[in-house]
């Protein structure tokens, strides 16, 4: 099969950069100025996934991104192309418009920013909203998860959309583990078994909650909704307000997935969400705390 060579260009525009492909990507021009807008275009849901992303625009060998101000092309060109080409060429898809309950389930597995966690993405979508399993208890109504703890070195598991994270136990080697992994959960997929049962869980994000808090909370969650989850999704993980001290100015999140108890997430959140906090909400931000979920 051809692989997918993704290059890069200028446009006539200082902020939007065009990565194109040596293979076809689409029938139709199609603009995308959020991720919501892209739900069926994993592609395009990948870089939304960037925190400097604006906007994305999908034409016939083309990508046309366009980014925020808050960076240089020069600084991320060269990883965003082979980002694309990676996805392209591990059997990610431009669009799922068309795949049918008989198409092929694929899966491939991502290493994460944490050693112990990998991250299985398969070519649909199978969950609306994320879920997290610490113990087999937790999953009478999660059959992909009970199942997947039968593998006695998977320690924790986490869904979200179409990928789900796994963290192995300690001294147990994903070198070992991976194929394994990935042939059982594309099996389950492709034999039509339930995955989940998502209304015997609460939504995550009620908004009644929300409604209650105080405008800066309000603000603190909309803007990890916006700018934080969809690159920690990147990553296998999830980020989830958990509380905003007026008095102190503290924020406390909790990380799931493959974030939880990762060597590197005190660095993001210091360098990454806590900066970005305080950019945004000026003198409203101390600190960021970080709860492994």
């Amino acid at each position: 099969m051809e692989k997918h060579i993704i290059k890069f260009k200028e446009t006539s525009r200082e902020d939007e950069l065009e990565f194109y492909s040596n293979i076809f990507l689409s029938e139709k021009r199609i603009e995308f100025e959020k991720v919501e807008e892209a739900k069926n275009y994993p592609l395009i849901q990948q870089i939304f996934y960037l925190p400097f992303v604006k906007k994305v625009v999908l034409n016939k060998h083309s990508v046309y991104v366009e980014k925020l101000n808050i960076l240089q092309w020069k600084d991320v060109q060269d990883e965003l192309s082979k980002q694309l080409e990676d996805f392209l060429n591990d059997g990610g898809l431009v669009s799922q418009i068309e795949l049918t309950k008989t198409s092929p389930v694929t899966v491939y597995a991502e290493s994460t920013p944490n050693p112990n966690a990998m991250k299985f993405v398969v070519n649909k979508k199978l969950f609306n909203d994320v879920y997290e399993f610490k113990k087999v208890e937790e999953t009478k109504d999660a059959p992909l998860a009970k199942s997947l703890f039968t593998f006695p070195f998977i320690k924790e598991i986490f869904f979200d959309f179409n990928f789900i994270s796994i963290i192995q136990r300690a001294n147990s080697n994903w070198d070992e583990n991976v194929m394994d992994v990935r042939e059982f959960i594309r099996s389950f997929i492709q034999d039509d078994n339930v995955v989940i049962y998502e209304e015997n869980f609460v939504k995550k994000s009620d908004p009644k909650i929300i409604e209650n808090l105080d405008d800066v909370s309000k603000k603190i969650i909309e803007i990890i909704e916006e700018h934080v989850k969809p690159a920690v999704a990147s990553d296998g993980g999830n980020i989830v307000f958990k509380s905003y001290d007026k008095e102190s100015k503290k924020v406390n999140v909790i990380l799931q997935g493959a974030c939880s108890g990762c060597p590197s997430s005190t660095i993001t959140l210091k360098s990454g969400i806590e900066n970005m906090l305080k950019e945004m909400l000026p003198d409203m931000i101390s600190s960021v705390n970080a709860i492994n979920g």
